[in-house]
């Protein structure tokens, strides 16, 4: 039996620094499940069905990374889908003090789990979700920082934005 990971979040889009991630965890364990988190307070860009389905598209060539979808804990879902490691992006030094004590809680709610850390190629290091969506809505160009699927459904998206 291999060991398992979870890489949650939001994927609100999915991102070439999330696909980096997942295909270093894709190495190191026998299996990624990249977990798209059911917010109902968050209002998204694309609705969950839609992250799930991008993300499938986008992982498609990455025959250790399965999509799922989940809501509530994350150290319940790890359990309930046989994980015992939990995978975060690290990108900054900004990013460390939400990452550490998110790391800490869930240890805490679930010590077999353990959270492993990876940093993302250089050249994703400033890139994230809502600097992506902004750079869409503004009309600016997202190609290579974000799957072609991704880029279509950014540019469809600010269309109807634009109609309403």
């Amino acid at each position: 039996m291999g060991v398992k990971a979870v890489y949650p979040g939001s994927f609100d889009p999915v991102t070439n620094g999330h696909l980096d991630l997942m295909q270093r965890a894709s190495v190191l364990f026998d299996e990624v499940v990249v977990a798209v988190l059911k917010n109902p307070g968050k209002n998204g860009a694309f609705p969950l069905s839609q992250r799930v389905s991008l993300l499938q598209e986008a992982t498609r060539g990455l025959p250790r990374v399965r999509v799922d979808s989940f809501a509530g804990l994350l150290v319940d879902y790890a359990s309930q889908v046989g994980a015992r490691v939990i995978v975060r992006g690290l990108r900054a030094v900004s990013d460390f003090e939400y990452e550490f004590q998110m790391a800490l809680m869930n240890r805490r709610l679930s010590a077999e789990i353990e959270t492993v850390y990876l940093m993302p190629a250089e050249q994703y290091t400033y890139l994230s979700s809502g600097l992506v969506k902004e750079v869409a809505s503004l009309g600016g160009c997202v190609d290579g920082l974000v799957p072609a699927c991704v880029a279509r459904a950014l540019r469809e998206f600010r269309g109807k934005e634009e109609k309403s």
